[in-house]
Formats: structure tokens, C-alpha cells, sequence
């Protein structure tokens, strides 16, 4: 028999596939309209502060202590730098210290001086960046060793308020820390450049908001003054640095000497200048070197035997040997380029971007600090 045109036949459907679809559809329904539900402690944790001066990615939820309480949320901690001295008598106003060190090898002289300086320890914090080498490696475990045994084991006098250890992640720009290597003419200009990053670095991660001075020391200045950090302070100069020289066996006269070490200190020469104005945007000027005579007055050179140590003379490049800068001339802007700046790099452009920021470097001719004899 012909079936009717447009007549449709329907099929009947199978009871197993209408309860399933039920059942997909009570799913659904049921996943809709369920109330959310807070994470678990273990998944808050990964979004939310764990420390009051954490950042956090998630507003601050109260922790529950042991006893089922919940504990108090962190403080807003507000800091009046109003209240920061920076002034002549550190020790009488109990103003912060920041002491800072780049370090590529440790020296045990260099932390044994650290320990001997007179100034209350409890107002001093320790910086330091190592780069991650095999150098680098074996400094840090040894620094460590050294902190572990002050700050837990050593008397209480000796004992800082605080020590940061940061691990530099830009590679060195040569490989070998000896002195010879360190100072070949051809290597300067990366080498600083790379030292530059690591000191900032190290200022921008460390200096609080209740710092007072920063003193830049070297990690092979191995000795100085205990007295050192008041000295210094005790003049109330923006930045400041003393002589840095060096003892060694002098074999023309069969004894003990010192030569001068750190030549970036210096007062600017015409004819340095000259040079600069000649030279391409990214090419600096050096200091120390023959094939590069500038003429400048050098620190090195302007102290004399038996002079005043208090002598402070007007500066336009600084060595970062040892020194001492008011926290306030950092928080206004001076770092350290790694770039050329007036065709200076570094320590010396570091003194340069203080000048034009408004702050005068000093140096003391008299006043000597010791570099470790390689």
C-alpha cells in the first residue's frame, strides 16, 4: 500500500536513552543551583598573603589558630621618614646603618674587621649580592658559615640586626676574580657595568624605610678603623670616602709597606673633559690607566704623612672601596648606571648623578682604609 506524501513516521524512543538524559539534566540542574564553597586552606594559601608585608594576590583572609580562634589580621604599618635623622652623631640618635657588599670571594679578614667595628650592632643590617658561580657558590656557603656562627653562637654584642644574602642573576662579564684579570683596561667597561646591576640590586632590594646611612664596603677591604662608621658619619658629608690603600712586603727596603690602591676617587681635570667631549655616547673615561692619562687629582695622591685625618677635600668621582652615602641621596634618585653617564660608569657615574641630583662627594686624603694584598 503507497504511504501518504508528507506523512512522517515517528520512531518510538528507547526508555534507557530517556533515562539518561534525565539524569544528565538533574545533573545539571543540581550543579546550577549549588551554593559555591569556600577553598580549602591548602588552596587559600597559594593566593593569599602569608606575611603582613607579602603582596598579596587575594584580599587577606584570617588564619585559624590551633585552638579554632581566628588570629587578628596584619597591621597597616605606617613609616614617617620625617622621624629618619641622618646627622653627626649616629651612635647618640641610634640611626640605621645599611651595610652593603657586593662579594665575588670570601675573605675571612674582611669578616673579622666587619665583627671588630665599634658601632652598635644592633643598628646595622648586612647586604650582600654573590653571583652564581662556582666562585660565587663557595663564597656564600662560607659567608653563611660565618653569620650562622656570629648570629647564633657568637656574643650577643656582636650580633647584627638583620643579614640579606641575594644571589645575583646577571653572568659575571669575566669569569677569573684575580686582581689582574679584575683590572685589564679591556674588561672595565662590561665589568662595571655588570658590578653597576649588582649594586643596584642590592641598594633597591635592602634600604628601609628607617635607614639612615648606607656604607658601600668591598668585600676585600680586610682593615679599617673600628671606629669607622662614626668617623665617617661624624662629618655629615652627603658621600663620602676615605683613602683606600694597600700593605704589602716591599723588597727594596726589606719590610712592611703601602702603596695606594683605589684610583677612581679623583677631582676632574680640563683635560678630562676635553677627552669626553670628543668621545661617542657610549664610550667612558678610566681612571688608573697609562693609555688613558687624564690628569685629574686623584686622592690617591693628595694625603701626606702625619696629616689631619679630619681634612675632607670636594670630589667628582668616587671609589666604592669604602663608601659612606646618606640614605636620603639614594631615596632621591642616585644609583649606580651601567650605562655611560657623562662618559662615566658606575662609582664614578654614581658621583656624577649626585652632583646634578644636588649632592657634594668628599674624600678624606688621611683617613685610610686596607685592601686586601692578592
Amino acid at each position: 500500500m503507497a504511504r501518504p506524501m508528507g506523512s512522517v513516521r515517528l520512531r518510538k524512543a528507547n526508555p534507557s536513552t530517556l533515562i539518561l538524559g534525565a539524569l544528565l539534566c538533574a545533573f545539571i540542574l543540581f550543579f546550577l543551583v549549588l551554593p559555591s564553597r569556600p577553598a580549602s586552606p591548602k588552596q587559600q594559601s597559594s593566593v593569599t598573603a602569608q606575611h603582613h608585608l607579602s603582596p598579596p594576590t587575594s584580599p587577606y583572609k584570617k588564619a585559624k589558630s590551633k585552638s579554632g580562634l581566628q588570629t587578628a589580621p596584619p597591621p597597616v604599618i605606617r613609616y614617617n621618614l620625617n622621624k629618619v635623622t641622618i646627622t653627626a652623631n649616629p651612635i647618640e640618635n641610634r640611626e640605621h646603618v645599611l651595610i652593603l657588599t657586593p662579594m665575588a670571594r670570601f675573605y675571612q679578614e674582611y669578616w673579622d674587621n666587619l665583627l671588630r667595628l665599634s658601632y652598635p650592632h644592633e643598628l646595622i643590617t648586612l647586604g650582600f649580592i654573590l653571583p652564581k658561580t662556582k666562585e660565587g657558590n663557595a663564597a656564600t656557603a662560607a659567608l653563611q658559615q660565618q653569620i650562622q656562627k656570629t648570629q647564633k653562637k657568637g656574643p650577643e654584642k656582636q650580633r647584627f640586626k638583620s643579614i640579606i644574602i641575594l644571589r645575583q642573576d646577571v653572568e659575571p662579564a669575566i669569569q677569573s676574580q684575580d686582581e689582574s684579570e679584575r683590572h685589564k683596561m679591556a674588561n672595565q667597561k662590561d665589568r662595571r657595568a655588570v658590578m653597576s646591576k649588582a649594586r643596584n640590586s642590592l641598594l633597591f632590594t635592602t634600604l628601609g624605610p628607617a635607614t639612615s646611612w648606607v656604607l658601600w664596603l668591598d668585600s676585600d677591604i680586610v682593615e679599617t678603623p673600628p671606629t669607622l662608621v662614626q668617623d665617617l658619619a661624624r662629618h655629615n658629608k652627603d658621600i663620602l670616602v676615605p683613602n683606600c690603600f694597600q700593605r704589602f712586603y716591599n723588597n727594596d727596603k726589606k719590610q712592611m709597606d703601602e702603596r695606594a690602591y683605589d684610583y677612581n676617587s679623583w677631582q676632574d681635570s680640563d683635560v678630562a673633559m676635553q677627552m669626553a667631549a670628543k668621545m661617542g655616547p657610549d664610550e667612558i673615561l678610566l681612571e688608573g690607566y697609562a693609555e688613558m692619562p687624564t690628569y685629574r687629582s686623584l686622592l690617591a695622591y693628595m694625603g701626606t704623612e702625619g696629616g689631619d685625618k679630619d681634612l675632607a677635600v670636594p670630589l667628582d668621582g668616587v671609589g666604592g672601596t669604602a663608601l659612606l652615602v646618606k640614605a636620603d641621596v639614594h631615596r632621591d634618585g642616585a644609583m649606580f648606571p651601567p650605562f655611560a653617564f657623562y662618559h662615566l660608569i658606575e662609582t664614578e657615574g654614581f658621583a656624577k648623578m649626585a652632583k646634578r641630583l644636588g649632592w657634594q662627594p668628599y674624600g678624606l686624603p688621611n683617613y685610610k682604609v686596607y685592601h686586601y694584598n692578592e
